[in-house]
């Protein structure tokens, strides 16, 4: 792959193909952002035009993508040094990080623009405060500054089931507000489970995560703390009458597993056992917010199909 570049020898553009740039848009975290989304759009009260909600689902999307853009073009220096990372678009040489900045800036002033115009500001707003917090506030600020990086930042990837619920509703609740918590206190568990067996590459990356800050015993018990906080929240919305009993028994068993291998990486003393629950913790948390959504979703749709035959 060549650059072409200006007089001071520095890239302006790359002979970067379709594939390259799609990289930068992250499209494994989309997938879990486009799901969730459509989640928080299909279980929200009252109705939408099938055109309007495939419009607000895209733009969710392409809010996504921008943020992982952006995401990519601030944090090349790091994404070289880390295994996981450096076969990324801009430390592989595809694409220049003048690009990939052009790219995510115009997508997210797109987005937004499109889903205010189109749907309703209340959803516009929310996507462009997401894209901003995730690539100022944590991206540029929290991720190199705190080991709390995850905890806070975590509320830019819990935004979507919310938004998916405004494009609709057009108004935040306190049915919305459950889904984003969900998501919320997933991701520091989800992320430090990755953290404690990736420490190398976050040590090399001089990336303050809490495992390289606060030690392995520290991350573990936040872990389970907030592995059982989790499970707390995952019963909400039985709890509070917007899913059925048939949800909350679901959530209850998927929440125990949570807990359950967040408990056994916490009882774990060596070193390379406890890589291995916490590689194995990852897995079931993908899984496990995939999962829960799901039957959320399938027992919201059964309920208005229900009603609906009433």
């Amino acid at each position: 792959m060549t650059f072409v570049s200006d007089p001071k020898d520095q890239p302006l553009y790359s002979n970067a193909e379709v594939e390259d740039f799609f990289a930068l848009l992250k499209p494994r975290v989309m997938s879990l952002v486009i799901f969730t989304a459509i989640v928080g759009l299909l279980v929200a009260p009252g109705t939408i035009h099938p055109l309007i909600a495939f419009t607000a689902i895209l733009c969710i999307a392409i809010g996504a993508g921008a943020s992982g853009a952006l995401n990519m073009w601030f944090d090349a220096d790091i994404d070289a040094v880390m295994s996981r990372t450096v076969n990324r678009p801009i430390p592989a040489g595809k694409v220049t990080k003048r690009e990939a900045l052009s790219f995510g800036l115009i997508l997210s002033v797109f987005s937004v623009l499109t889903l205010g115009l189109l749907v309703n500001w209340v959803a516009g707003g929310l996507l462009a405060f997401t894209i901003f917090f995730y690539a100022v506030i944590y991206t540029m600020w929290l991720k190199r500054w705190t080991p709390q990086n995850i905890v806070i930042g975590g509320a830019a990837g819990a935004f979507p089931p919310m938004i998916g619920w405004a494009a609709v509703t057009g108004t935040v609740t306190i049915e919305s507000t459950i889904l984003f918590m969900i998501t919320f206190l997933w991701t520091p568990p989800h992320f430090w489970a990755l953290a404690l067996y990736k420490k190398g590459d976050y040590q090399e990356a001089g990336i303050p995560m809490l495992p390289n800050v606060a030690g392995e015993r520290a991350t573990q018990n936040q872990i389970l703390i907030y592995s059982i906080l989790l499970a707390g929240i995952a019963l909400a919305p039985t709890l509070i009458g917007f899913a059925s009993y048939a949800y909350g028994a679901a959530a209850v068993l998927l929440s125990g597993g949570f807990v359950f291998y967040a408990v056994k990486l916490w009882r774990e003393n060596d070193l390379v056992e406890m890589k291995k629950s916490a590689r194995k913790l990852f897995a079931f948390s993908l899984i496990y917010l995939f999962a829960i959504f799901l039957v959320l979703l399938a027992d919201i749709g059964v309920t208005k199909i229900l009603g609906g035959l009433a």
